[in-house]
């Protein structure tokens, strides 16, 4: 006997149907639901500790998706055939609902929460990262854990001019916004997306659009959770208490320390770490002037607490009551910029964009098909010829840690910059790219910086690019009056002490990509307008300095990078270029030193020729044009003499083609034997006469080349 769960089913505008399931499966969960959309499913759930671990005073919130092959019918690539640790895409649909999640939980919960989404059916027309949030949000309104929510997400595209939510693969392929927006019923919580050169006001629509639409999902929550507790009665939201207070204390430190923190933010002192220590310097005094049996009854933690709440405090009215930043910056300036291209001389493309404290170290690297970046999702399979991977070691700000390979972070940051950079890429592009970008500084939005320097390096590579990007992170500060300010170019303190963290990338005509972070509940559209247009200045004056070190992609490659030929061949002779166990096409390779890659696509063959000169591509086409030529009956070759028989020799007279000159076709005079007439490997002038009807075998003649004797004339008669 099944198990019968409590459903709700809703309807988008579409009239695709979403159905939300509850109390089947993983009951012993805290919050368990299913979200169905026709074939397609996941189960998200949600589980967390009663109380907190001693000394925590964070919320250690873990989000993972993951899409179970068995799901689409598939087996796992690999040895192993069962899924391992999540892919980069798992990881960028994990940090999206992390990033939408994590703002809505109180800010004084610290037990470990751990929330698992799983794909557990897919259907290829309907991208499921899309219903990750709306399941794992229902599964906390389920469940007793404290919640500020609920809150839901979409993909809004536009297709044909029209706003779609959550579309269809096939429709997100003629799309020209890919973003995914996070909201509850009130406010924007977080967005992330690529765009094909949008305006700000596009983007602003696109958002608004989402908006009512995940109220429509927001809805729905609710009222499962009203059929839950109909059921099973109200659902209480746990007690809890994580955090020790001294409101003593607190007081003491903001008394004491508040006005010297103050003067610090107010100093202008656009050095991080001398600005770092000037605010630790204060605690110190404070700290140290407490008698040691008093400081013995105190603690110190709690003590830093607070007087980074005082920090915090003080950087905000500083900049809303005198607008001075933290380095002496008016709210809408850019740092000091300054960029090189080709310093590593070894690389296809480098460059160097600093700008303030944070600085990119960019390589590009130009590859062949061989180096396709292989596509191995339980929906989707295919390959990828640009990708971007961004480094963040340790001593980028100052510090020691461990180097454990890249992290979500990471993954999340490249991806921002990919997504940006990949939209201004040539179609005629015939290499797979790899982009790298090493951050050697950071202080502020090393991912806008990635984007800069990967357009520089593009260009130093000689890849063609439609236009240069550039990227900017803004920020905002504001308070319980209605004051506010948007910050252009924020520092690490300013993200770190903020409201916002919003990166826009783009053009001199749109936006390539997007990514928002709100930690402020209600943020009006008018001042989301205002950051749009501020970042959008600040963009175009990046690429004004940008342009003053490479303004167009150089008109060719670097001398050492490889150099790419493509031609077409007919699908029949893709056997002939390989040859029986690839001899021919190895043979060619090794005698040249080229790459040959062959596919056939579109009942074609496919070539593309690699090599780092000239010579070689040259002397590749030649053979394979030869290859691939018809022999034509009446024409003239120069051969090669490949064998010597008894009846005559073996002429190879085109490349892999072997025609026979018969003995009494090499010379005008009777032969009686092959001895001492032709050499192997003479080279020789021959014409086509003739093709065997039923075995296609060439028969070639080389005396009908040759001038006639005179004939010996009969003796005069008398």
């Amino acid at each position: 006997m099944s198990q019968i769960g409590i459903t709700h089913t809703f309807a988008l505008a579409d009239g695709r149907e979403i159905t939300l399931e509850t109390g089947k499966l993983a009951k012993q969960a805290d919050g368990s639901v299913v979200v169905k959309m026709g074939n397609t499913m996941l189960l998200a759930t949600v589980v967390s500790n009663k109380d907190a671990k001693e000394g925590v005073d964070f919320l250690p919130l873990s989000v993972d998706y993951q899409e179970k092959f068995a799901s689409a019918g598939r087996f796992p690539g690999g040895f192993f055939k069962r899924e391992a640790k999540l892919s980069d895409y798992e990881v960028l649909i994990s940090r999206l609902v992390d990033r939408a999640l994590r703002p809505l939980f109180p800010e004084d919960y610290h037990a470990d929460t751990q929330v698992l989404i799983s794909l557990i059916s897919g259907d290829a027309q309907t991208s499921p990262d899309a219903f990750a949030c709306l399941a794992a949000s229902a599964a906390v309104a389920v469940s007793d854990i404290p919640f500020n929510g609920p809150i839901s997400e979409v993909r809004v595209g536009k297709v044909d001019g029209q706003l779609v939510i959550n579309p269809t693969v096939e429709q997100m392929e003629k799309s020209v916004i890919d973003m995914i927006i996070a909201a509850s019923e009130k406010d924007i919580v977080m967005v992330e997306g690529e765009m094909k050169e949008i305006s700000e006001a596009e983007m602003l629509e696109a958002i608004k659009f989402a908006h009512e639409a995940i109220k429509l999902q927001i809805k729905a929550i609710n009222e499962l959770v009203a059929k839950v507790e109909a059921v099973k009665g109200k659902i209480v939201k746990r007690e809890y208490c994580h955090e020790t207070n001294d409101a003593e204390l607190k007081e003491r430190i903001f008394k004491a320390t508040y006005d010297k923190a103050y003067a610090v933010a107010k100093s202008k002192n656009p050095n991080k770490k001398e600005r770092g220590e000037a605010f630790k310097a204060v605690f110190k005094e404070f700290w140290e002037g407490i008698a040691e049996e008093e400081r013995a009854l105190l603690s110190e933690s709690l003590a830093k607490k607070y007087y980074h709440e005082v920090e915090y405090v003080a950087v905000r009215r500083v900049v809303l009551d005198e607008r001075v930043r933290l380095d002496g910056r008016a709210t809408n300036q850019i740092r000091p910029i300054w960029s090189e291209v080709g310093y590593l001389p070894s690389a296809h493309g480098s460059a160097i964009f600093t700008r303030g404290e944070t600085q990119s170290l960019t390589t590009v690297t130009l590859g062949t098909k061989l180096d396709l970046q292989t596509i191995d999702r339980a929906l989707q399979q295919g390959t990828n010829n640009f990708m971007l991977h961004y480094n963040f070691p340790a001593f980028s700000t100052g510090e020691v840690k461990p180097n454990r390979g890249p992290g979500r972070r990471e993954v999340g940051h490249g991806n921002l910059a990919e997504r940006a950079l990949k939209q201004v890429l040539s179609s005629e592009n015939p290499y797979t790219v790899r982009v790298v970008s090493d951050i050697l500084e950071s202080n502020g939005s090393s991912s806008m910086a990635t984007v800069c320097a990967g357009t520089l390096a593009l260009m130093d590579a000689g890849v063609k690019i439609t236009k240069p990007v550039s990227g900017i992170a803004m920020g905002l500060i504001t308070d319980d009056q209605g004051k506010y300010a948007i910050l252009s170019d924020i520092l690490g303190d300013e993200d770190h002490l903020g409201d916002m963290d919003f990166k826009v990338t783009g053009t001199k005509d749109g936006i390539t990509a997007c990514q928002m972070d709100l930690k402020v509940h209600g943020l009006p559209y008018e001042v989301m307008a205002e950051a749009l247009n501020q970042a959008k200045e600040g963009r175009l004056h990046i690429l004004g300095e940008m342009s003053k070190t490479i303004s167009t992609t150089r008109e060719d490659y670097k001398p050492h990078a490889p150099r790419i030929v493509k031609m077409t061949i007919p699908k029949e002779f893709i056997g002939a270029v390989i040859g029986p166990g690839g001899k021919i096409i190895q043979e060619m390779q090794r005698e040249t030193g080229a790459t040959i890659v062959i596919e056939e696509k579109d009942n074609m063959g496919h070539i593309d020729i690699v090599a780092t000169n000239a010579d070689a591509i040259n002397a590749v086409l030649a053979k394979i044009k030869g290859i691939v030529a018809v022999p034509e009956v009446g024409e003239v070759y120069e051969g090669k003499v490949k064998s010597i028989m008894a009846f005559g020799a073996f002429v190879e007279f085109m490349p892999g083609k072997d025609g026979l000159l018969h003995i009494s076709e090499i010379e005008h005079r009777r032969l009686e034997n092959m001895e001492g007439v032709l050499k192997e490997g003479e080279k020789i002038q021959v014409k086509l006469i003739g093709v065997d009807p039923k075995t296609g075998k060439f028969k070639l003649s080389r005396k009908v080349l040759l001038p006639k004797p005179e004939q010996q004339q009969a003796p005069a008669q008398n």
